[in-house]
């Protein structure tokens, strides 16, 4: 599954499972360019690793998803995206009566937008090449819901949809266009909910793991990034040449529930 030749762009890509993608794309040979909104010299260091390990070219570009204008400016800089990984996300629980606008709005921003803006500045590109691969990661959440998630539920379903037009646009072109579905990934964004979800429930770190939050994942075990990313090296094969449009679920059976 060579990729070699290839660039492609992950947004949200300093950390986690953007980050987990970025290197099993590079390990496949594709140049990378990695992403957040922050322009810090360990977010630089980053891509010069991933070039040091891989042997492939590897810069970092900032740009903030939650602005349009950034998310059109990122893929303009980049000069070429053969690979589109829409990863970027943030999160924020509170019941809908709560949950303040001013998140609803950021969350829908980050989370949904962005996939829009880099993928109207993406495509032309792609076209024009003759080939392109964009995989968006959704979530377990974009085909199914929880309570107090209201805007990531509702940016997550839309990344689904947005994922289903995408490939009906391209689908007389070697362009493909699916989402990838992840149940819980041990990640910063998961990690960052862990406390809460203790307060909440008077449990201890590794009972709220277990009971509450793989609770609907059956395999009672979190996905890895590099499973995250090898599916989407496979996402960007030949062999997934007619696979678009669609959702793959890395969940442990969650959505099977």
């Amino acid at each position: 599954m060579s990729l070699r030749g290839k660039t492609a762009i992950i947004t949200g890509s300093n950390s986690g499972i953007g980050l987990g993608i970025a290197r099993e794309l590079a390990r496949a040979g594709a140049d990378i360019v990695l992403n957040s909104f922050t322009d810090r010299e360990e977010d630089h260091a980053l891509a010069r690793d991933i070039a040091q390990e891989t042997g492939v070219a590897a810069r970092y570009v900032r740009a903030d998803m939650a602005s349009g204008a950034d998310c059109r400016a990122l893929i303009e800089t980049a000069g070429r995206c053969d690979i589109l990984v829409n990863n970027a996300g943030i999160q924020h629980v509170a019941p809908i009566e709560d949950f303040a606008p001013e998140k609803w709005d950021a969350i829908i921003a980050i989370n949904l937008s962005s996939a829009f803006h880099t993928t109207a500045a993406a495509l032309p590109m792609m076209r024009a090449a003759g080939w392109g691969r964009i995989v968006n990661i959704a979530s377990a959440h974009g085909l199914t819901a929880s309570p107090f998630k209201s805007a990531y539920i509702a940016a997550k379903h839309g990344i689904v949809g947005l994922t289903k037009t995408a490939a009906l646009e391209t689908a007389e072109q070697p362009i493909t266009c699916n989402a990838i579905c992840p149940g819980y990934v041990l990640t910063p964004l998961v990690e960052a909910q862990i406390p809460a979800t203790m307060e909440k429930y008077g449990m201890g770190r590794e009972e709220v793991i277990r009971k509450v939050m793989l609770e609907r994942q059956p395999s009672r075990e979190f996905a890895t990034v590099e499973q995250l990313g090898g599916t989407t090296v496979f996402l960007c094969s030949d062999a997934a040449a007619q696979i678009t449009g669609t959702t793959i679920s890395v969940d442990g059976g969650w959505t099977a529930l």
